[in-house]
């Protein structure tokens, strides 16, 4: 009798951890925030971008997965106003960099989580843009109900090569950075 009990409660405590449903988190758009900065030699300039839509994925209370929709023409440099501010953002619009009116969407799916320290995640995810797919890697801190990252992309992966030292010589001080920064916070 004693064995069956035994049995009985290890079933019980199997199944209650298979049964733990995923709760999936709607992220609220209009409180969520991704900053960018993209750096030259001259100096360099940074901006917004909205994200669309969003969801992250929860086992009780432990991340488990997410996925993203970044509304590339929102797509706006902060750090410049009037004139100047209108022409980099039609430049960055442009087919030299995002060209928004063609791909007016991004996007950003986790394959993988794996806890990493309290409230710490280490997110493998594939990052879309201008239909070009690639792996990112980042870690992702979530409290309460919000979840901020920080991580570099190479925008050349991604077919947006314009001013590139990598690919074009005797750019002298106009090359422009492969990487560029994102600065993410969500609300959900």
């Amino acid at each position: 009798m004693k064995n069956f009990k035994a049995i009985a409660l290890a079933l019980t405590v199997v199944f209650s951890t298979l049964s733990v449903a995923a709760q999936t988190k709607k992220v609220d758009a209009s409180k969520s925030s991704i900053n960018w900065v993209g750096k030259k030699v001259t100096g360099q300039h940074s901006g917004t971008v909205s994200v669309k839509e969003g969801t992250l994925i929860f086992r009780g209370d432990k991340l488990a997965g997410g996925n993203f929709t970044v509304d590339m023409p929102t797509l706006t440099s902060t750090d410049l106003s009037g004139d100047s501010q209108g022409k980099l953002n039609g430049h960055l619009k442009s087919e030299d960099f995002f060209g928004t009116e063609k791909f007016p969407t991004s996007t950003l799916v986790f394959k993988t989580v794996a806890a990493k320290g309290k409230n710490v995640y280490a997110i493998t995810a594939d990052l879309t843009i201008k239909n070009s797919t690639h792996p990112v890697a980042f870690d992702i801190t979530v409290n309460g109900n919000t979840a901020t990252t920080a991580f570099k992309v190479d925008r050349t992966k991604y077919d947006i090569k314009y001013g590139s030292g990598s690919f074009f010589d005797n750019l002298g001080d106009k090359a422009i950075s492969d990487e560029f920064e994102l600065a993410v916070a969500l609300k959900f």
